[in-house]
């Protein structure tokens, strides 16, 4: 990937796995309308990079995002909402077809929350709070909050965080399988980077069929993702990373996969 220079993310890449960080420490990574452009150009950018088989989204340690920017937004009327493209940029997030893991520390409010769980695995800190507070300033969730919440924790346990606005720690979030692993806060990002790094060393083609039937899986009744899932396996019996695969699995050796 060619270097491209932002003004609220930084990029990085180690090995196959490319690192983004939300860089607006002064506004707690508050997404507004430039971060959020940046952002979704740079993971475009990884997407389409044929070196880069993960990524790995993170802030800071005192917040991966405390939410929207509201500065940005107190005075926007219906109409000036539904003429922003912000909500077409999250809909680019969910296009992309690598694997995306979010490491979290801190605050992770409102779009902050929004914004990990578009993500595709998260691993947070032992001082994250996880959390969607909109309705104490008079709104919703907008940005796919209500509908993923409800998808990994339940009705009721979603009932009670959107309409309360509560956050939860990290060991209730793990516990209610919004997140997947809680570790000491120094070890968040580097435990974030080798969960990547294990998923980058997987045959390319497969991750991104992978995920994409275990997305299907979120949208779909169960009869149409098993269908919808089978295609993608009979799809991957076409790539020569199958024969590898299988091939040194039984010659007992480490598959080299050219993503092909």
């Amino acid at each position: 990937m060619e270097a491209r220079r932002y003004e609220t993310i930084l990029t990085a890449r180690e090995g196959r796995v490319a690192i983004i960080t939300l860089n607006r420490p002064q506004n707690l990574n508050a997404l507004s309308l430039k971060l959020m452009e940046e952002l979704v150009d740079a993971l475009e950018a990884f997407d389409a990079d044929p070196e880069v088989g993960a990524i790995v989204l993170t802030g800071s340690d005192r917040a991966f995002s405390a939410g929207a920017d509201i500065k940005e937004m107190a005075d926007m009327k219906m109409v000036d909402m539904l003429l922003e493209r912000r909500f077409l940029l999250w809909e680019r997030i969910r296009r992309v077809r690598k694997p995306i893991i979010a490491a979290v520390s801190g605050y992770c409010l409102g779009g902050g929350l929004e914004l990990a769980m578009a993500c595709d695995m998260i691993v947070a800190s032992e001082k994250s709070q996880f959390g969607q507070p909109e309705i104490n300033i008079g709104v919703i969730p907008g940005a796919g909050g209500t509908q993923r919440l409800t998808r990994l924790v339940g009705k009721h346990k979603a009932m009670e965080m959107v309409l309360t606005g509560r956050a939860v720690d990290a060991w209730e979030a793990h516990r209610l399988g919004i997140v997947n692993r809680v570790v000491p806060p120094e070890l968040y990002l580097e435990e974030a980077k080798r969960l990547a790094a294990e998923v980058a060393s997987k045959a390319p083609i497969a991750s991104l069929l992978a995920k994409e039937a275990v997305l299907r899986a979120m949208d779909t009744p169960v009869e149409v993702g098993l269908d919808y899932e089978r295609k993608l396996f009979y799809l991957l019996f076409a790539t020569e990373d199958k024969e590898e695969g299988m091939r040194s699995f039984l010659e007992k050796r480490r598959p080299q996969f050219k993503g092909r």
